[in-house]
């Protein structure tokens, strides 16, 4: 955790030219960096730098800082295993076999990308944000952060300060546990906010389904309860760039699917 927290510390602080080279356009670009969340729809951007990577099935990486492919290689192989053992744990707690969604899902061919958010002090944080409300894509994110909190979750239409244990994870949910689970879990609507004094470095590794996979609620749950569908099936790639067409508004992609 240290190490990759290091690691895209030193990303951050590279040249601007260098960063530059990584400036992706497109939602499957392998490796993007820049400002806010969608440059091509927002008109006021957030208040972060961000390094977006795709490091499985195809691991992929910056070449620079010196030492950051090999601690997110490390990193990235670590956090999946975590990911896919708590996966087997919400099977079961469904009443699905431990290994259901990670057959249903092509979880060896999981779409993980690493995240990372570079929060600078903000001169007048009551007037920005750092990023606003939104719900990830895919099943589960494992955020952790450099000591500085940020994140809010929406809790009973309040927004709550999260503030993280030294040396663990927080765990988000994400849109694609709720379609499969027909609603039983729902994905996180969060935020993060700044401060004026220290930056916040925030690292969220997300695990979702293979690209090509069609996430839809899953039969057998639908057929135990003789209940039907709350959300169409729809391809995890069609879903990610379903996502990055829109502004983050607080709404979720999910609105967009539900039946």
């Amino acid at each position: 955790m240290e190490s990759i927290i290091d690691a895209c510390d030193g990303f951050f602080n590279l040249p601007e030219e260098e960063k530059q080279e990584y400036e992706g356009k497109h939602v499957l670009d392998p490796i993007r960096c820049g400002t806010s969340f969608n440059t091509a729809v927002e008109k006021v951007f957030s208040w972060r730098d961000f390094l977006k990577v795709f490091v499985h099935p195809v691991f992929h990486s910056p070449s620079k800082p010196a030492g950051f492919s090999e601690s997110l290689s490390e990193y990235s192989k670590r956090t999946r295993e975590v990911a896919r053992e708590l996966l087997k744990g919400i099977s079961e707690s469904l009443g699905l076999e431990a290994d259901y969604i990670d057959k249903a899902l092509n979880l060896e061919q999981g779409h993980q990308v690493n995240v990372a958010n570079f929060y600078p002090p903000c001169a007048q944080p009551e007037l920005a944000m750092g990023l606003p409300s939104h719900s990830d894509h895919g099943l589960l994110t494992l955020l952790i952060e450099n000591g500085v909190s940020g994140l809010q979750v929406q809790h009973k239409g309040k927004w709550v300060n999260l503030n993280s244990f030294p040396s663990s994870f927080l765990v988000n949910t994400g849109d694609h546990l709720q379609i499969l689970s027909n609603g039983k879990y729902k994905s996180v609507l969060h935020r993060a906010i700044v401060n004026n004094k220290t930056t916040r470095i925030s690292i969220a590794m997300q695990h979702g389904p293979s690209l090509e996979s069609v996430v839809s609620p899953a039969p057998e749950l639908l057929d135990r309860e003789n209940a039907e569908p709350a959300y169409i099936g729809i391809k995890y790639k069609e879903y990610l760039e379903l996502q990055q067409s829109n502004k983050l508004d607080g709404r979720s992609c999910l609105d967009r699917i539900r039946i």
